[in-house]
């Protein structure tokens, strides 16, 4: 009697045959898994754009990194620095970059959550202000404490401080004026306006150049509707 030679695509053949019924299921258990992850990353993307306010999330605290968690009053004072503002995400015209979305996403797994109540802090110009270029996306966890989910974009410029630092405050603006107005009172040459230069009459020409810078920033300041930075930093109004 003659063994029957083994024939290799027959036998793959039942493999794939007695297979296919859980091959099948396997398929459909993906699909809805990934249909899943859809779900819940527009969920969350709504969310955002919608905005939820709330005043915490209920966040395992043991989780948590520590290196994560800010106070208000630490995110008010980067704010007025550097002359940014800290809003709700609903306010955010661009969009959120998709990393953003897988860290919030793990974060509601790793803590059994769903989180709202996003907010982010970014320049005037990335929000969508009503009338009156490194953003940071924040969750609420309570008691003025927020934290840090994702930051991205570019680094702010490493003058940005230096030059929103006339706008923290009135005393600011006019420390600037009269040192401004000092200085343009020194470049003028002598002798322009008399034969003779006093200190009274330096005096007068800094008075007259003070003024008239003063006036050029009250103006600048009404016209545009500019505010000091302690004052916009959580304001959705741009002229606020």
């Amino acid at each position: 009697m003659l063994i029957e030679k083994t024939n290799i695509e027959k036998k793959l053949k039942q493999i794939r045959d007695n297979d296919l019924h859980s091959g099948t299921t396997i398929l459909q258990e993906v699909y809805q898994i990934l249909q899943q992850e859809d779900v819940t990353k527009e969920r969350i993307s709504k969310t955002i754009k919608k905005g939820h306010p709330t005043a915490l999330n209920n966040f395992d605290f043991e989780l948590l990194e520590t290196k994560n968690i800010y106070h208000l009053s630490q995110i008010k004072q980067i704010c007025i620095d550097y002359r940014l503002r800290f809003l709700d995400s609903k306010y955010f015209k661009n969009e959120i970059p998709e990393e953003a979305i897988s860290k919030i996403k793990r974060l509601e797994e790793i803590h059994n959550i769903e989180l709202v109540g996003f907010k982010i802090i970014a320049p005037s110009k990335l929000f969508k202000l009503k009338d009156k270029d490194d953003p940071l996306l924040f969750a609420p966890i309570g008691n003025d404490y927020f934290y840090l989910i994702h930051t991205w974009g570019n680094d702010l410029h490493p003058f940005r401080k230096m030059m929103a630092w006339p706008f923290k405050s009135i005393v600011n603006l006019a420390i600037l004026t009269f040192v401004l107005s000092f200085v343009i009172t020194l470049l003028i040459p002598d002798g322009l306006f008399s034969k003779s230069s006093t200190t009274s009459q330096f005096m007068i020409l800094f008075f007259f150049v003070f003024k008239s810078i003063a006036a050029i920033v009250v103006f600048y300041g009404f016209a545009l509707g500019k505010n000091f930075n302690t004052e916009i930093w959580n304001s959705k109004y741009f002229n606020a």
